[in-house]
């Protein structure tokens, strides 16, 4: 385990360096003149475009501009945005906002997904497992940017049972509708693989060697079955992580979220790089930490997984 341990965190670590610079390069190489596009059409000072030529080390060859940024990041030093706000600060309001709209919208998925998955299994054929079949097809035929202004409009405007738009302020009431968005990318999908997963061990050995011995279908299921057939849920849950990410851009700029997906969709408008690199910066971290811990959750939940 500690060798498989070591080995995934060196693999980590490399991801992290070429994944940071692929990014870096697609915000810094062939841009024309961020420090232009964040003026906009206003002209900008001589003096003004020298201090920020300077800071930015934008006359420097791109291979020492990512130097640089490296050796910011693994300081601890983000660096300031074109628009001299310190980026660590912009984090410090955006990803708490960002962690407690995913965490509930994660929330929402596991609960509705494992427990519509195992009674669409257990009673394979039927209605509900027709009618969720259905359901599951729909949201997977609607992308996020049709679902969120659509829900927004529906339930927030017309029928205002919910507010229409969360603020970085708004409490677990105002985040109901974006969170229900948001899982809607990770529902449909993460109830048909633990519907197929549950279905599939049911029709196992053990299952009917269990039955056989008299045990209790509600102990059959819940205690043998479920921890059998959670490992592709989890590993889902796991790579969910990342929909979750990439979803909450839209769904923060519908619904007027200053989180991360807020934050990375104004410094792709403004071509503020360095506000891009570093919060994308962050996401990768937390891809390949989630990944490494749902790798090291196989061997809990199936003792006949081993790490040599």
């Amino acid at each position: 385990m500690f060798r498989y341990f070591v080995r995934r965190l060196l693999q980590g670590v490399l991801t992290f360096f070429g994944a940071t610079f692929i990014v870096y390069a697609l915000m810094f190489a062939n841009q024309s003149d961020p420090l232009q596009a964040l003026a906009g059409e206003r002209p900008l000072p001589e003096n003004v475009r020298q201090a920020l030529t300077e800071r930015y080390h934008l006359d420097d060859p791109f291979i020492l501009q990512y130097g640089y940024y490296m050796k910011g990041l693994l300081t601890g030093d983000f660096g300031t945005s074109l628009t001299n706000r310190p980026i660590l600060e912009m984090m410090e309001q955006a990803w708490p906002t960002t962690i407690r709209l995913s965490f509930i919208a994660i929330i929402i998925a596991v609960l509705i997904a494992v427990t519509a998955g195992i009674v669409s299994a257990i009673r394979r054929g039927g209605v509900f497992d027709n009618t969720t079949l259905v359901i599951t097809l729909l949201l997977l035929s609607m992308p996020i940017v049709v679902l969120a202004p659509l829900a927004q409009l529906i339930f927030g405007m017309r029928l205002q049972w919910v507010p229409a738009t969360a603020g970085a302020d708004s409490g677990l009431f105002a985040l109901v509708l974006p969170a229900f968005v948001l899982s809607s990318l990770v529902i449909a999908t993460q109830l048909r693989v633990t519907r197929a997963s549950v279905a599939e061990n049911l029709r196992s050995d053990y299952v009917r060697t269990a039955r056989a011995k008299g045990l209790a279908d509600r102990r059959v299921i819940g205690v043998h079955v479920l921890r059998n057939s959670l490992i592709p849920v989890v590993t889902l849950i796991g790579t969910d992580l990342g929909n979750l990410m990439a979803g909450a851009i839209v769904t923060e700029g519908v619904f007027n979220i200053p989180g991360v997906g807020f934050m990375l969709v104004r410094g792709i408008r403004t071509e503020d790089g360095p506000l891009v690199v570093g919060f994308v910066s962050i996401l990768v971290i937390v891809f390949l930490v989630v990944n490494l811990v749902v790798d090291l959750l196989y061997a809990v939940l199936d003792p006949r997984i081993r790490y040599e």
